[in-house]
């Protein structure tokens, strides 16, 4: 037995959490208030300090995908719309569309940066085309100077899929202060802060965020927080829509308060181990990940490695090599052209999106979490150099 598979499992992700979460969600256990209550109002505030734009309303949901719903939801998407995505993604980005019976237009990457090809957007739009989400891949910043650019001309909405991308910035602008209509982050328990499962809708658009307030739970004209905390009688309520079921429990906001606080150092020990990655492994047969542009920060969500043509060993085989090694992998993403639903509702073929097919075909995503220790990052680039060998 090799020394390395005499070591622990090193997996792919893990969330840090420390005494400070753990005493305050134990506080609100004692509380009383366990579902949406006084620390989901605190964690929307602490949310908007963090972005440092007071002309942001903050809404907690139960999950990104909920986020990018009740924005769609709320600026209008419908039967007869479409909305344009790529293809390299989580199938929660373009299923939301599907939710409101709207369909959904998939466009290719750009081979550099995998992210969203923004001259594909453009070609894509169309008579019934209402709306554009791009996903700012990996925690790197889509170009949105350019992409707003593109939405004002034609008359389109925005809803960047940010689920990558805290603190991501973009021209030294925080994702999330952009001029898009709304933005959707993601604290899911792999992301760069968490709540277990959980998410943030950002807008600056107050309808926009009156309405998701109100189908974020049930379609009921008041939160349950205000009517049971009134001090005068107040049980009545009205539905005034066919709402969801998409708050997030104080018991979640309870970690989110103190990960939140801890944004800014899981940054800096992410961006050294990224760092230490794009060194000590450029050497190899692999195209390394795209940095943001100078003066700006990439989030570091994953860290994702192509093994190049002239690589000994296939992806497939290199993830076995890997997990062999005691290192767990993954890939981001089977692209939603190669999904059964996707594929046959549009007619979908690899051939239509050559830069996603070539990048799924070579992509796999190595450990990058805050919790590994410089043994940790040390044992990772041992194995992908021996299982590249």
């Amino acid at each position: 037995m090799s020394s390395e598979s005499a070591l622990p499992f090193l997996p792919f992700a893990l969330p840090e959490i420390g005494e400070e979460e753990i005493a305050e969600v134990v506080d609100t256990l004692r509380s009383g208030w366990v579902t949406t209550g006084p620390k989901a109002k605190r964690f929307e505030q602490a949310f908007a300090d963090f972005l440092g734009d007071s002309g942001l309303h903050c809404i907690a949901v139960n999950s990104a995908t909920a986020g990018l719903h009740l924005a769609l939801e709320a600026i209008g998407i419908g039967p007869g719309d479409e909305v344009i995505t790529t293809t390299h993604t989580f199938t929660a980005t373009a299923e939301v569309v599907r939710y409101l019976g709207a369909d959904v237009k998939l466009v290719d990457i750009d081979p550099a940066t995998l992210n969203i090809d923004l001259d594909q957007v453009e070609a894509a739009i169309g008579p019934k085309t209402r709306a554009i989400i791009p996903v700012h891949y990996a925690g790197l910043a889509v170009d949105m100077i350019r992409l707003l650019d593109i939405a004002r001309r034609h008359g389109l909405r925005v809803v960047e899929d940010a689920a990558h991308a805290l603190p991501t910035t973009l021209e030294r602008e925080l994702i999330g202060t952009l001029g898009s209509d709304a933005t959707v982050f993601s604290f899911y328990a792999n992301k760069t802060m968490t709540t277990g499962e959980g998410g943030m809708l950002v807008t600056r658009n107050a309808e926009l965020a009156a309405r998701a307030k109100v189908m974020r739970l049930h379609g009921i004209n008041r939160d349950a927080f205000d009517r049971f905390t009134a001090k005068t009688p107040s049980w009545y309520y009205e539905i005034v829509a066919p709402g969801f079921k998409y708050n997030l429990t104080d018991i979640a906001a309870a970690l989110g308060l103190h990960q939140l606080k801890r944004l800014p150092a899981f940054q800096a020990r992410r961006e050294a181990i990224a760092q230490r990655y794009l060194a000590e492994l450029k050497d190899l047969p692999l195209i390394l990940p795209p940095q943001a542009q100078a003066g700006d920060t990439h989030s570091w969500h994953l860290f994702v490695l192509r093994l190049r043509d002239d690589a000994p060993v296939s992806r497939d085989a290199f993830i076995e090599r890997m997990f062999a090694l005691g290192i767990g992998c993954s890939v981001h993403y089977v692209p939603l052209h190669q999904h059964p639903y996707w594929r046959e509702r549009y007619d979908l073929t690899p051939a239509m999106f050559p830069h996603s097919q070539k990048a799924y075909e070579a992509t796999v995503s190595i450990p990058l979490y805050t919790a590994m220790t410089d043994a940790d990052v040390a044992r990772v680039i041992a194995a992908v150099r021996q299982s590249l060998s």
